[in-house]
């Protein structure tokens, strides 16, 4: 199946199980404790709030956890491009990474434009 045609549901997932890995191999030093928290937080974030959005009890609550979602997807960008400035065995993970949570927001951007048309 083409990657494009995995639901946000799946991909958000894979995603946060490969930040965790991520964040599991960084050396135990001051950067596994600050960047890495964050990391775990945003990046796992994305998927937990595509899952409530699939709960959502209107189509306004629905968009508001989307967006979070992409919001949460924009900040781990952010931190996946911090992680990238220092050395570190795991670099080609991250890059990976990052391109995921870029295709990731640009999934989101479409399902919140979308929704928001159909309101």
């Amino acid at each position: 199946m083409n990657e494009k045609n995995v639901k946000i549901e799946e991909r958000s997932f894979r995603f946060a199980k490969g930040i965790i890995k991520i964040v599991v191999s960084l050396p135990n030093d001051n950067v596994k404790f600050v960047l890495g928290k964050q990391l775990m937080r945003s990046g796992t974030a994305i998927g937990a709030n595509v899952e409530e959005a699939q709960g959502g009890i209107s189509r306004a609550d629905f968009i508001h956890s989307m967006n979070i979602a992409k919001k949460e997807a924009r900040e781990t960008a952010y931190w996946l491009r911090l992680l990238l400035e220092f050395d570190f065995s795991k670099k080609q993970s991250v890059e990976e990474s990052l391109n995921e949570c870029n295709e990731l927001l640009k999934m989101l951007t479409a399902i919140v434009k979308t929704s928001q048309k159909s309101c």
